[in-house]
């Protein structure tokens, strides 16, 4: 348990440790099992979220690194495991951009929210975020793309993803497709998300060019941000093509035509 908490929330492993004396005591003091085992959920539940909630955001400035907000009107995260699972830290660098951007995309799109994805552990440097590649540092962050509602053709702040990944916006008959180059050079895990994400709503969203071409702009063209992926045809498709700052991540990540990634430089 301690390892698989370990790797899925970065501090979960310790609060374990910590509960243990806790279940140990719930399990000598309490005979009725309806009680003793809702004390087993309630008590380590309200240790988690008060580690999570009111330490490990005031630690984590000892490296570097600040919460992005939850509650913000114009970025949020689009699930709330990302916060419950320690995902949502960054360099405090980032955060201001981010932060800015979602407010300039709120202003020229009136009611719209950002949704960011994975970012970070809050602690150490080089901590794997899994399954990602490099998101280790603070630097490193994924934002979701903008949709519209199929029937009423209206902007929606939501995603066809519950997670923002796995439902891809894939390339035409007539685009670059990078995801069908990499599996057959061998890449199996390049489109993994999307073969094990349920495609059912997908159906009923359309992949906003306009607002997703803003946001995109919005980075690229702040010096604060140093690279941009998206898959190929969606850099072509936007026209976007200029850009220096867009690049591809390579074979060796996964597909990214279904959320936009952004890093320091």
């Amino acid at each position: 348990m301690f390892v698989l908490f370990t790797i899925l929330t970065q501090i979960g492993g310790l609060v374990w440790l910590i509960c243990i004396p806790l279940l140990s005591y719930i399990k000598r003091n309490i005979s009725n099992a309806p009680k003793r085992w809702t004390a087993y959920v309630i008590g380590p539940v309200a240790i988690y979220f008060t580690v999570i909630f009111g330490i490990v955001p005031l630690l984590a400035r000892q490296w570097g690194r600040v919460p992005l907000p939850i509650t913000h009107t114009s970025l949020k995260p689009l699930s709330i495991l990302t916060v419950l699972l320690n995902r949502h830290y960054v360099r405090k660098e980032l955060r201001n951009v981010v932060l800015e951007t979602s407010e300039q995309m709120a202003a020229k799109f009136p009611g719209t929210v950002v949704h960011y994805l994975d970012a970070g552990f809050p602690f150490i440097h080089g901590f794997p975020l899994l399954p990602h590649l490099s998101h280790n540092d603070g630097e490193k962050l994924d934002l979701a793309f903008f949709y519209t509602d199929v029937l009423t053709q209206q902007p929606v702040n939501d995603s066809p993803s519950p997670i923002g990944y796995g439902i891809c916006e894939e390339p035409t008959s007539n685009e670059e497709n990078t995801a069908a180059y990499c599996t057959s050079k061998g890449y199996r895990q390049y489109s993994l998300l999307q073969r094990v994400m349920p495609q059912g709503n997908k159906s009923s969203y359309l992949f906003d060019n306009k607002r997703t071409k803003a946001i995109v702009l919005l980075l690229v063209q702040n010096r604060r941000i140093g690279k941009l992926f998206i898959e190929p045809h969606l850099k072509k498709r936007m026209n976007l093509m200029k850009y220096d700052k867009i690049r591809f991540h390579g074979c060796q990540a996964v597909r990214h035509d279904d959320h936009i990634h952004i890093q320091l430089p």
